[in-house]
């Protein structure tokens, strides 16, 4: 074999593999079908912009720590058991979630924030209310909710 074949075999493995990994991250996808196109377009830019470092199963997000252990500082919250509210995620999007430290400013403007806060508004705090469990820092499903890191 000539050697410049002999280089292309391991590129070509390694993008195979990493295609396959691509593949896997995002197997689970947007189980969300909203009447409403707006919570429905929500959900989808969620699963765009916010999934890195947010969880919401009906969406497909696994990006923030699912164990203590495993945080990392760009983790958000879990919104599978934190409930928000449209004002709140609105703030968020805003400015950089509360703390403004990690969570990127204006990641959605305009109608693409209120869609976003609507679909969140309606999704978030699903798994709280199934279990009645809350997450240590998070608001009861009642109140007022923060949405970001």
């Amino acid at each position: 074999m000539p050697a410049a074949m002999l280089r292309r075999v391991p590129l070509a493995l390694s993008a195979l593999a990493a295609a396959g990994l691509l593949a896997a991250c995002g197997s689970q996808g947007i189980s969300v079908k909203d009447p409403n196109a707006n919570i429905q377009r929500g959900a989808e830019l969620f699963a765009a912009r916010c999934s890195g470092c947010h969880n919401l199963d009906v969406v497909g997000a696994q990006g923030g720590a699912q164990k203590v252990k495993d945080r990392e500082r760009t983790d958000g919250p879990n919104f599978n058991v934190r409930k928000e509210d449209v004002n709140s995620v609105l703030y968020a999007l805003r400015n950089g979630g509360f703390s403004g430290a990690i969570m990127p400013e204006n990641i959605v403007v305009g109608h693409e924030a209120q869609d976003v806060a609507a679909f969140l508004a309606k999704y978030s705090g699903l798994q709280s209310k199934k279990t009645g469990n809350q997450v240590p820092g998070s608001q009861p499903p009642a109140s007022q909710g923060s949405a970001g890191g």
